[in-house]
């Protein structure tokens, strides 16, 4: 409860005047879930050469926009946030999240994530499905429908978040600067709104990412001698 403030309320209660700030607090960095700790693959293709430049990575992080959070995470997270009060389907939505990672590697990445908010929400009293294991978008949008947030703000704020974690990894290990990571960040901003506007659109049938070179990126980052991110 709020107290000292003449205001009475939960804690987990949104309104439409806070809902902005539920969803820079659901995408802050400062959320302990540790997705900084992955590159889904990028730190092995920037070892390995394909990935050398500013430009080249404006290119893959693109690419992965448009063939895979748009055709995948997305549709899923919106599915998983219309469904979130029926505990059923989103379990069912949240099965299919899982078993759409296609390593070893971003299914950990997916689970330590989602368990990570799940444990959040429950020390917040939230009261929360009986799902084992909740992975990260389904404890996303779970979170994101709880607090307030429309659903189309919620899967532009995934989507943002996840850009900034890769830029993060690009920073660190092409290395670009900071000037570069702004500049990349700028020219996919359309990108990032495209891909929520190709995902909405999707019916449940077409829902399928499809990229092999950032899943062999993946498997081959799991056996990379020297890394910085997690496998």
């Amino acid at each position: 409860m709020l107290t000292g403030t003449g205001i009475t309320m939960p804690i987990t209660t949104m309104t439409s005047e806070t809902s902005l700030l539920s969803l820079m607090r659901l995408v802050s960095p400062a959320l302990p879930v540790g997705g900084f700790a992955y590159s889904q693959g990028l730190e092995y293709a920037i070892d390995t050469g394909w990935v050398k430049t500013a430009d080249e990575v404006k290119a893959w992080l693109q690419g992965v926009l448009q063939n895979g959070l748009a055709r995948l995470d997305v549709p899923l997270l919106l599915r998983l946030y219309r469904s979130a009060d029926d505990p059923k389907q989103f379990s069912q939505w949240n099965e299919y999240a899982l078993a759409s990672r296609e390593t070893l590697e971003l299914r950990l990445e997916e689970l330590q994530m989602g368990k990570a908010l799940w444990r959040l929400l429950a020390s917040m009293d939230e009261a929360l499905p009986d799902i084992d294991p909740p992975g990260w978008l389904a404890a996303f949008a779970f979170a994101a429908q709880r607090w307030g947030v429309n659903e189309q703000h919620a899967c532009q704020g995934y989507a943002w978040s996840w850009l900034e974690n890769q830029l993060a990894v690009a920073a660190k290990t092409v290395p670009i600067g900071q000037t570069d990571v702004q500049r990349i960040s700028g020219q996919l901003m359309g990108a990032v709104m495209d891909a929520v506007e190709v995902g909405s659109q999707l019916r449940d049938d077409q829902i399928a990412g499809g990229l092999p070179g950032v899943a062999m990126a993946s498997m081959l980052h799991e056996t990379q001698y020297s890394r910085l991110f997690r496998s």
